[in-house]
């Protein structure tokens, strides 16, 4: 099971994380497949893979974007500005604007296209209405607008350097690589590796070059994703989002999230005042009500039939017990006393022993945690070990609860046929629920054939 990914405080933290999180948002894996960022190192893997050949070309032939855009710029910008002593520079300068942010728009899905990188939109929501001048203002005052700007405008040297070491790195590879076409068609030719020189005066004669030829393929599918990456990461810098907009963008994210696992956290503590009202109703009242019955009825009979008296009274006390009975196990289901007096060990211990298969108890904590966490860490807890006794097939289980900084990690192990998803409705979605009703998590591992891993990490502050 991989490592979780946790905030380890307030979000608007150091520089370094915020750079993290952007290009971890960047470069994550999605339906374009993997990212420059993210796809693998391996000679063979990154010849099979599309985005090494994506990127040589986009290395390749964006110093053709970056020499158009140094002409347009110079001369559109110029022109705007000189002319700016009559009414026709403004419309000019605002036309150059509005193009040069559209062809950042436009790199953007070329860096996408190209290294596998998503760049998010780092505009301003334009105000609401549909006067130009206004959403020409707030387009002019929007800071992204001017980063667009300083990206096309240092996108010329940046893609010469990139051109030049593609050129010098694929020609040369291409050389090698055909040599015995080369001099098949021309006849022979001398290659010089610096002070070493070496005559191939037939295509058989070209072959050994032609291996030395892969390791130089090697060497530029290396060189062109270390330029790849770093052509990403300076896009992302200028073309993404600032520290503010990711921010707020994570908490819009965490909010939502928050909100939805709420609102069923609602409608699961409903759904569960519910079934206590049907099973007091069902249950121990009706049992209640059948020993009220019996009492009346011995106390009729008391003087006249003794007898009969006393069965109905033995019959109204083991009714009385039974419903004793049903009403601790259903406080035990809301809220278990063992976990009030004595806490998480002996409570699942107490929930181990009753397990249908043997159970491993391990918790580590240094000292009892808030009720909420114990109570959601318990029936997580509960709900597992139900799961396997119905559906695991499982010989054996392990259930243990450390501390981890500042985190409760609940982690239930069994050995089963696997297979187990936390459907929508089910009780593992409804404990993820339970879970991030106090900014929890939890996960669900387990491939067919088992094992079945249940880890959950709530927030927890001694």
């Amino acid at each position: 099971m991989g490592e979780l990914s946790r905030d380890p405080g307030a979000l608007g933290g150091a520089a370094v994380q915020w750079a993290a999180a952007r290009w971890a948002t960047a470069t994550r894996t999605g339906a374009d497949g993997p990212s420059v960022m993210t796809g693998s190192w391996h000679p063979l893997a990154m010849a099979k893979s599309s985005l090494t050949w994506r990127s040589a070309l986009y290395l390749g032939v964006s110093l053709a974007f970056g020499i158009g855009w140094l002409v347009a710029l110079t001369v559109g910008l110029t022109l705007s500005v000189a002319l700016l002593i009559i009414w026709v520079g403004l419309p000019l300068l605002v036309l150059m604007m509005i193009a040069w942010r559209f062809g950042a728009m436009l790199e953007r899905q070329f860096v996408r296209a190209a290294f596998g990188v998503r760049i998010p939109s780092p505009y301003r929501r334009p105000p609401e209405g549909r006067n130009p001048l206004v959403r020409l203002r707030r387009m002019a005052a929007d800071p992204a607008t001017w980063k667009d700007l300083l990206y096309l405008a240092v996108l010329f040297p940046v893609t010469l350097v990139e051109f030049v070491v593609s050129v010098a790195t694929w020609a040369g590879t291409g050389v090698l690589l055909f040599l015995p076409v080369l001099v098949a068609a021309d006849g022979g030719t001398e290659i010089n590796f610096g002070y070493v020189s070496y005559w191939a005066g037939n295509p058989v004669e070209a072959l050994p070059i032609s291996v030395v030829g892969l390791a130089f393929l090697v060497v530029a599918m290396y060189v062109t994703r270390v330029m790849a990456i770093g052509h990403a990461a300076w896009a992302v810098l200028m073309l993404g989002t600032s520290p503010s907009q990711a921010e707020n963008a994570e908490l819009r994210k965490r909010t939502e999230h928050l909100r939805a696992s709420r609102a069923r956290g609602v409608d699961a503590a409903e759904f569960e005042r519910r079934r206590i009202e049907r099973d007091l109703h069902d249950g121990a009242q009706q049992r209640l009500l059948a020993v009220a019955m019996d009492i009346g009825r011995a106390r009729a009979k008391l003087d006249d039939d003794p007898e009969g008296a006393r069965a109905l009274i033995e019959q109204a006390h083991s009714g009385t017990k039974e419903a004793i009975s049903e009403l601790r196990d259903l406080a035990r289901g809301i809220y278990p006393a063992i976990l009030t007096d004595r806490g998480l060990d002996p409570a699942l211990s107490g929930l181990a022993g009753r397990a249908p298969v043997p159970v491993e108890v391990d918790v580590d904590l240094p000292e009892r945690p808030p009720a909420a966490v114990e109570s959601i860490a318990y029936f997580i807890v509960a709900e597992s070990l139900a799961n396997i006794a119905k559906y695991a097939r499982a010989t054996r289980a392990s259930v243990r609860v450390v501390r981890e900084d500042r985190w409760v990690v609940v982690e239930v192990i069994d050995d089963g046929m696997g297979g187990a998803e936390a459907r929508p409705d089910g009780g593992l979605a409804g404990l993820a629920d339970r879970a991030a009703t106090i900014d929890g998590m939890l996960i669900v591992d387990s491939p067919p054939g088992g094992p079945t891993i249940i880890r959950a990490d709530l927030p927890c502050s001694w």
